[in-house]
């Protein structure tokens, strides 16, 4: 939204070591890294431990923590949560504390008994006001360029914080982030002598548009080069690209236009009985698919490469983190060799595949996923490559061999 580059540091898909370069790598040619945590401090794998967690991941790196609590409705019971989570804290990270949804003149009262009774200062304050608020629907908020006056909302937000935070305090703890910028040598390591980059074709438009970043950089470290294209509004695939990635996205959102273009569809499907080298990952699985139904648009052709339908269900079908191992051998992977992912679908399909056993973390519930079929690698979960490398490395290779056919 600011028009920053963001990245993803994720405990689960993580080591530490790619967790500090990741990080120093980022603040390389900054003043300040703000990391943003998710669901509570200390909520981890399936809820029931810190593993995993932004507490985790604040350890991991050397971060400084500042807690953001709501305290809408509370008075000094938003102490005895500070006091909470003081106490779990055990390398004493928690270093300030912004409180969300009350006024500033209540704020003016409390603040000093926060101080006073945890020896933890209130760095800002965020009055409640709607009109800085974002929509979601089912898969999270609305993208940027959904919503109406998003540049008037994001100025009118920085005006009230710079009015309500001690930004000189809360730069003051940003630098007792210990320097870790050296960490991101781990990063520069890629194959050597790489002398022909083969064209990775991304689609990436209104219905497809979601990707970790680390996935690409990866790809551009095996020597690929990545160039964008639409499945909605362009009518051929980028010229001379040896391989196709489809990632997720809404493409249950933008139905008639993806159904309508005959001939980007047809553009994928006669380079896949070309045997082009293709990931597709949720969204991009469902491209794939014949069709794919919703209550709105009915049910629309997509690509058919697949002769599967995809249908919204009532419910999530698949959410969180899992490990996926596969069951034999193929393209991109070898039989019992594991790669980290994360599902967060409504929709299913007549035919998801079976070609990988997908694990959850804590309960190790399992079920099968994944297609692997010629020089195609697709399903539902969303991969985290750097978790397995082998798969970009052996995909780079078969660009490489359709480039040179």
């Amino acid at each position: 939204m600011l028009g920053v580059p963001s990245i993803n540091l994720d405990p689960f898909f993580s080591e530490k070591k790619e967790l500090r370069a990741l990080t120093a790598a980022s603040c390389r040619e900054s003043d300040i890294l703000i990391i943003e945590g998710v669901m509570g401090l200390f909520d981890g794998l399936g809820g029931i431990t810190s593993e995993a967690s932004s507490y985790d991941l604040a350890v991991k790196t050397d971060t400084p923590i500042i807690l953001v609590i709501d305290a809408k409705g509370m008075g000094i019971t938003v102490i005895s949560v500070i006091k909470g989570m003081l106490l779990a804290d055990k390398k004493h990270l928690i270093k300030g504390v912004i409180l969300n949804k009350i006024s500033k003149s209540y704020a003016d009262v409390i603040s000093p008994l926060i101080k006073e009774q945890t020896g933890i200062p209130v760095c800002g304050v965020m009055p409640f006001d709607d009109s800085f608020g974002i929509e979601s629907r089912h898969l999270g908020l609305n993208l940027p360029y959904e919503v109406k006056e998003l540049k008037e909302k994001i100025r009118a937000a920085s005006k009230k914080i710079k009015e309500n935070s001690d930004m000189d305090l809360i730069l003051k703890i940003s630098s007792e982030a210990k320097d870790i910028r050296s960490a991101d040598e781990y990063l520069k390591i890629c194959p050597k002598d790489i002398k022909h980059k083969p064209i990775l074709a991304v689609a990436k438009d209104e219905a497809f548009c979601f990707y970790y970043k680390e996935n690409l950089r990866l790809f551009e470290r095996f020597g690929v080069q990545i160039e964008y294209f639409s499945p909605i509004h362009d009518e051929k695939l980028p010229e001379g690209c040896a391989g196709i990635l489809l990632g997720g996205g809404y493409p249950e959102l933008y139905l008639t236009g993806l159904s309508a273009n005959r001939k980007m569809k047809n553009a994928i499907k006669k380079a896949v009985e070309g045997e082009i080298p293709v990931l597709a990952e949720c969204g991009g699985f469902m491209y794939l698919q014949q069709s794919i139904s919703n209550k709105g648009t009915g049910k629309k052709n997509m690509s058919g490469v697949f002769a599967g339908d995809c249908q919204m269900k009532d419910r999530l079908v698949r959410f969180g983190y899992i490990c996926l191992t596969a069951k034999g051998d193929s393209a991109y992977l070898r039989k019992g060799e594991t790669v980290k992912a994360h599902e967060f679908h409504y929709y299913d399909c007549t035919d998801n595949g079976e070609s990988m056993k997908a694990v959850k973390p804590v309960n190790q519930r399992s079920y099968d996923c994944m297609k692997a079929e010629g020089n195609i690698l697709c399903g539902f979960p969303h991969l985290y490559y750097p978790s397995c490398p082998e798969i970009v490395r052996r995909f780079t290779d078969k660009m490489r061999e359709y480039d040179n056919e």
